[in-house]
């Protein structure tokens, strides 16, 4: 993990399941430099994170079980006086995702309901495929 001149928090790291734990302490050393940050943000800005993340890790390689090594993610955190910003990148398979078309499914579906929870936490979502990366960057306007 890095600091930016800025403030900004950087990781990149293997995109397993394992990484969610150090990316949750990324996200404390953030609270830590932003003491200033109300509680309700943070829950919503962390939420979003985790299930963003939790995307990539369990969707962005699901056709390739065998080459763990160059599974990888980047993220940055940071906190101005009026937002929390997330960015992430992958290198894993490109997203056909619609984000106008993200909704809650049926409340006995098993499963994808972290794409809708996280644009119900943020004030902005987005995707794009650059460079062969999956790129993703929330923003939470900080509200207390």
């Amino acid at each position: 993990m890095t600091e930016g001149n800025d403030g900004r928090l950087d990781l990149s790291a293997p995109a397993t399941p394992e990484m969610m734990g150090l990316v949750h302490a990324v996200l404390e050393q953030l609270w830590e430099a932003h003491d200033d940050v109300a509680a309700t943000d943070r829950v919503r800005f962390e939420m979003a994170v985790i299930e963003i993340l939790g995307n990539i890790v369990e969707h962005a390689y699901e056709i390739d079980s065998t080459d763990t090594g160059s599974r990888r993610f980047d993220v940055s955190v940071a906190a101005t006086e009026t937002e929390l910003v997330a960015s992430f990148g992958d290198n894993g398979l490109p997203m056909s995702i619609d984000l106008s078309d993200v909704a809650m499914p049926d409340e006995l579906a098993e499963s994808g309901r972290g794409l809708a929870l996280a644009m119900a936490a943020v004030d902005d979502l987005s995707y794009e495929r650059e460079n062969g990366r999956n790129l993703w960057r929330l923003t939470c306007t900080r509200k207390g």
